[in-house]
């Protein structure tokens, strides 16, 4: 599929251009229609939040080694270290598939939505079969060997999936099996000594990718309609809204609009 640049544009119900729509929006559907809903109808979006710079550094050195055994086509050691016969894929998308707001792209007909998504890498074994790789960077007292039930683990399950999804309608091979290059910085050392270690370990995860098409069908029939749809039970952005909501309703009643001025001026 040809290079398209991203563009932040509105949904517009019954529009015949293609609505790029990310991975990580479809994720935010599954959170919380009504906050997806604000965003990518009513163009009101959830505040952003800091960018993870020590965590963007070790994905980017990651790619970096990956991409020497890339040229190679060679196995990186890790991948010997858990005995398995992969290596690095090599494929002339391969740095458009990584770019954030360009990625893996598919054009859902049923939707019309261009779903995309970038994945950090991609490795392939002897019967040309193809691997979604993840990196993840965190720092904990445990070590950390496989993925729990928490929501963030859930939401990097739902992020292999789409990843699988979408190489799949790019005609690739691709096993349900994925793997999170899990990477946690130690804590145990007596000293920083300007830098830090880190145990890396592999953590693979088979995923199942059978969801996508219901959900994008859904997050379309949300963004065709006209009613504010009704936000998750714990969605801490909704009831931030509210409560804020509420409590500037409550102060312009007690103090009239005068009191807005005040405020403006401060």
């Amino acid at each position: 599929m040809a290079w398209t640049p991203y563009k932040k544009k509105l949904y517009e119900p019954g529009q015949n251009e293609p609505f790029k729509l990310s991975r990580s929006k479809i994720d935010s559907f599954l959170e919380c229609p009504q906050c997806f809903y604000l965003d990518r109808r009513l163009g009101v979006g959830r505040p952003s939040m800091a960018s993870f710079t020590l965590n963007n550094a070790v994905d980017h050195l990651l790619k970096k080694e990956f991409d020497t055994h890339r040229a190679e086509k060679t196995p990186h050691p890790l991948l010997k270290s858990y005995g398995l016969e992969l290596v690095p894929f090599q494929h002339k998308q391969m740095d458009e598939w990584r770019e954030n707001f360009v990625g893996v792209q598919y054009l859902h007909k049923p939707t019309n939505f261009l779903v995309f998504g970038a994945v950090d890498d991609i490795w392939i074994d002897k019967e040309g079969v193809v691997y979604v790789v993840d990196y993840k960077a965190t720092s904990k007292d445990t070590e950390i060997k496989e993925l729990d039930d928490t929501k963030w683990h859930d939401q990097y399950r739902r992020q292999m999936e789409m990843y699988q999804w979408l190489l799949k309608h790019n005609d690739l091979k691709v096993s349900d099996t994925g793997y999170f290059v899990y990477v946690n910085g130690k804590r145990d050392n007596k000293a920083f000594d300007a830098k830090l270690e880190f145990d890396v370990n592999l953590i693979p995860y088979t995923g199942k990718s059978d969801w996508v098409d219901d959900v994008l069908v859904k997050a379309k029939t949300c963004l065709d309609g006209d009613e504010l749809p009704s936000s998750h039970p714990e969605c801490e952005h909704c009831k931030y809204r509210k409560e804020a909501g509420e409590a500037f309703q409550k102060h312009v009643k007690a103090f009239g609009a005068g009191a807005l001025s005040k405020v403006k001026k401060k």
